[in-house]
């Protein structure tokens, strides 16, 4: 309804406006023959209608047209919603769970790294034994999650801490042993260390 109005009341001054301007040009312009007032009114009607009237149309549709966009109420865009993640609480076990599963790891690929030979075979079921340590590792963790222990002294915690340090050493001893068995593969030269090294696996989980 805006731009009809606005397009009417622009025609309409339009119209009015080059009706006085045609007016006043054919009052002042001097003529020798005289006409009557109804073809004139005509005329000057006429040619404000076309020249004063469509023009103004035009000009009020446009205005029309700039005032209703305007007056639309602009769509504020809507935020995206991502839905929160899900914070998963802090397990205390779990830590160090992993940093013995870590070492195991560790030890596993230094093993590899061994020229073959029976001594490297007895690294190998050591390292076997290493990985049911870790079962017990585990164990235990699950242990204190089955009583809620929170608090770092709890003695499932410090038990679990103790062997994760042990973890860490044995990590180290085998690396020693894995260093010397590069330039002594043979059996007899490392059959001392691997026993040393054997006898520290009952202690990880203690």
């Amino acid at each position: 309804m805006l731009v009809v109005r606005s397009a009417l009341w622009g025609a309409l001054i339009g119209t009015v406006l080059m009706g006085v301007l045609t007016a006043v040009i054919d009052a002042s312009t001097p003529s020798d023959t005289s006409s009557s007032v109804f073809i004139t009114f005509i005329a000057i009607a006429f040619v404000s209608a076309l020249f004063g009237g469509v023009p103004g149309a035009v000009v009020g549709t446009i205005v029309g047209a700039v005032r209703t966009s305007m007056q639309q109420p602009r769509r504020v865009p809507q935020p995206m919603y991502h839905p929160p993640v899900p914070q998963q609480p802090y397990d205390m076990w779990s830590d160090l769970v992993e940093r013995c599963a870590e070492s195991t790891r560790r030890v596993a690929a230094a093993i590899q790294t061994v020229p073959n030979s029976p001594a490297k075979d007895w690294l190998w079921r050591i390292s076997e034994q290493l990985t049911k340590e870790l079962d017990d590792v585990r164990g235990i963790a699950q242990l204190g999650r089955a009583l809620g222990a929170v608090d770092r002294q709890h003695p499932v915690y410090q038990r679990l801490l103790k062997a994760t340090h042990d973890f860490h050493q044995f990590e180290n001893e085998v690396g020693r042993v894995a260093l010397q068995m590069f330039d002594h593969p043979e059996l007899d030269e490392a059959r001392t260390h691997l026993e040393v090294l054997e006898n520290q696996l009952p202690q990880l989980s203690t």
